[in-house]
């Protein structure tokens, strides 16, 4: 199972519960799976945070974060177009792909093989619409698979236990 992580993720783990001053080893400890290649982050999701400021911005820009946690491919065209035109609307305005951002491509990149699954922190609202719909209501419009950040920690069994 590859798991692809939103920038909410991280943005929210170090501002909520682990920041990287204080739990260390939730930082240390996602590096480990992303190297065992069971974690990645598209670089389009990479950037939301990279063009910040702060510990999460100096922590996701080192060499090491980088070449570990980006998925190292590029996004396809037509994936990326299903994407847009079944979970969003098939004739979104400038301004709606502006409001989408980059999530579009997050999914794209889940599409790919059925092994993928996107982790996200934002909660379905099926009633939105358009350019306003959340990451897992057009995850289940395209059928690519989402899970919540806690799941995801206790799939890959985050402790920060010493033993």
């Amino acid at each position: 199972m590859l798991y692809l992580l939103d920038a909410n993720v991280l943005i929210r783990a170090h501002e909520d519960y682990y920041p990287i001053d204080r739990v260390p080893q939730f930082w240390d400890w996602l590096l480990k799976v992303a190297d065992a290649g069971h974690v990645k982050m598209p670089f389009e999701i990479h950037d939301e945070i990279a063009i910040s400021n702060g510990p999460l911005k100096d922590w996701i820009c080192e060499a090491e974060a980088k070449k570990k946690l980006i998925l190292d491919e590029q996004v396809s065209k037509d994936l990326l177009h299903k994407v847009l035109s079944i979970g969003y609307a098939p004739d979104l305005t400038d301004s709606e792909l502006e409001m989408v951002g980059r999530d579009p491509f997050l999914i794209s990149y889940a599409l790919v093989t059925a092994d993928r699954v996107v982790v996200t922190k934002e909660v379905s609202k099926p009633s939105k619409q358009r350019a306003n719909r959340k990451v897992p209501d057009v995850c289940n419009s395209v059928g690519a698979a989402w899970m919540k950040d806690f799941e995801f920690f206790r799939a890959m069994n985050f402790n920060t236990s010493t033993k």
